[in-house]
């Protein structure tokens, strides 16, 4: 009967085994297009770390932009799906999301090199533009498998369900498997590549090949691969966590510095690992040595190892140090032993781990030294910083040990005076090292800000000893503690596991990180 319930809607053309879309087709489609989206949101956030940062903000944006376009993509879809023949839009949406994709790696990182301002407009538009095409996918399939009333329900809830499942595959199966053996830029042309090839069997199987546009996309594809080759901003290695490249010192034969997401991380002299680069590696080594005796073996934890600096320091200048280094990123490792010259026997025993886990493992009184060297990016890790954390570090320590972290800050110093605070309600006794401005030991000049290291144990600290060691390296540096560090910390806030809004308090700068 004309008009019954049970008849198909106006953008219906028959069946769906005459619309080319069964079932299983049409569970295909949501899935990957789900997956798809996904995955260009986690690779984008890989992307844009050099140039953003791996932060709250960044990862906070990121996300917001992948939600807008699923709403929009998902709110269009439809619209559209009721107005216009469905079977002429999965293609073109497939297609053109895969040239922009392909696309993203070379306009991204050639923006960041030549347009900088308008980065985030254009990483914007990345995540933006394939992610709303792609989720609009599945209320353009469900139209089409939509041909009666009564199965409305089981029809619209088996395909939420699938696109579900999708996002799920595509999230673990990039963040556990993609990102940590393919490079960033490899993945988001081959999931432009496939979205294009799609795109051609979906015009195919549904409207026998009408679609006029796939050799341009498969144009775009190319050319996003071969701009990939030449844009700027290359990494001599992906790793799970960064982009890392290892840059000769012009002026130092053996001198290599490690950078990490543009950032210079390590300074490394493969000859001589007493040579130190970095003022506060040099303020770290002078604060050890003014601890301990000269020369005299220990047992050291580090959270963070990049470039391993001072381990191979300590093993070089106190014979029998036995290092041992927590270091998440399995890539960093692999460039220490391939580019850095890592040997091993020296005493340095590294774990591909979590910092806090690694900590939790140790054994109480069990370490003479704890260094706290880790950074993701610009940034901490948070829960590297926290009472909970300083706890943990004071456990592992003997009595009379000695922890000892670099902290970088800019503009009022918030995080590193709520780190300084936080320290200070652990240990007995807390003092700062830093130029004079930056520690409140110089009203006179303006603070820039950069690297403090930040010196805490249960015994009475020698900042005498310090002092003289540090103007024996020509750092410039000097120590505060007592009543002038009290005033630094000016009442901030104890970092705890519940607060610790790190990425809010630490205002980072432009410089590179150890200059």
């Amino acid at each position: 009967m004309t008009g019954s319930p049970s008849s198909p809607g106006p953008g219906a053309e028959g069946s769906p085994r005459d619309q080319g879309l069964g079932p299983r087709a049409a569970a295909v489609l949501v899935f990957g297009s789900s997956a798809a989206v996904l995955v260009v949101e986690i690779v984008a956030l890989r992307l844009l770390a050099p140039y953003l940062g791996l932060t709250l903000e960044t990862s906070t944006l990121v996300i917001g932009i992948a939600l807008t376009a699923i709403a929009v993509g998902s709110w269009l879809g439809g619209r559209l799906a009721d107005q216009v023949d469905p079977r002429r839009l999965i293609g073109p949406s497939l297609g053109v999301s895969g040239a922009v994709v392909a696309l993203t790696p070379a306009v991204l990182r050639t923006a960041a090199e030549w347009a900088p301002a308008l980065l985030l407009l254009i990483a914007s538009l990345a995540i933006l533009v394939p992610g709303a095409l792609l989720s609009a996918v599945t209320p353009i399939v469900t139209k089409l498998r939509l041909t009666s009333l009564a199965e409305t329900g089981t029809v619209v809830g088996r395909l939420s369900g699938v696109g579900t499942v999708g996002a799920i595959v595509g999230t673990v199966l990039t963040g556990f498997v993609l990102v940590s053996r393919l490079p960033v830029s490899g993945i988001l042309i081959g999931l432009g590549t496939l979205l294009v090839v799609g795109s051609a069997v979906v015009e195919w199987r549904t409207r026998r090949w009408r679609g006029t546009g796939t050799p341009a996309l498969t144009l775009a594809v190319v050319v996003g691969g071969l701009g990939t080759a030449v844009a700027p901003g290359g990494c001599d290695a992906e790793t799970r966590y960064h982009c890392a490249r290892v840059v000769a010192d012009p002026d130092r034969d053996s001198g290599r510095t490690l950078v990490l997401d543009g950032l210079r991380h390590s300074y490394v002299d493969v000859d001589d690992p007493t040579f130190l680069e970095f003022a506060y590696v040099r303020a770290i080594a002078s604060a050890v040595d003014a601890a301990f005796p000269e020369g005299e073996p220990m047992t050291a934890h580090h959270l963070g190892g990049g470039g391993l600096t001072l381990p191979r320091y300590l093993a070089a200048t106190r014979p029998g140090t036995r290092s041992l280094v927590s270091e998440i990123d399995s890539g960093v490792v692999r460039i220490d032993r391939e580019r850095l010259g890592l040997r091993s026997g020296a005493g340095i025993d590294v774990r591909v781990e979590d910092g806090r886990l690694g900590l939790r493992e140790l054994a109480a009184d069990s370490r003479d030294l704890v260094v706290g060297d880790a950074f993701g990016g610009v940034s901490v890790p948070w829960h590297l910083t926290t009472v909970e954390a300083m706890a943990d570090v004071r456990r592992v320590l003997v009595p009379d040990g000695l922890y000892v972290a670099n902290l970088i800050d800019h503009g009022g110093m918030d995080f590193a005076r709520a780190e300084v605070a936080t320290l200070d309600e652990t240990f007995e006794h807390v003092a700062v090292v830093g130029e004079p401005a930056d520690i409140g030991l110089d009203t006179a000049t303006t603070s820039d800000g950069g690297n403090l290291v930040v010196l805490a144990s249960d015994r009475p600290l020698d900042l005498r000893a310090t002092q003289k060691a540090l103007d024996a390296r020509r750092t410039g540096w000097r120590t505060t503690t007592g009543d002038d560090l009290t005033s630094w910390i000016d009442g901030a806030r104890p970092l705890t596991d519940d607060y610790a809004p790190v990425d809010q308090l630490l205002q980072p700068s432009t410089t590179r990180r150890g200059d």
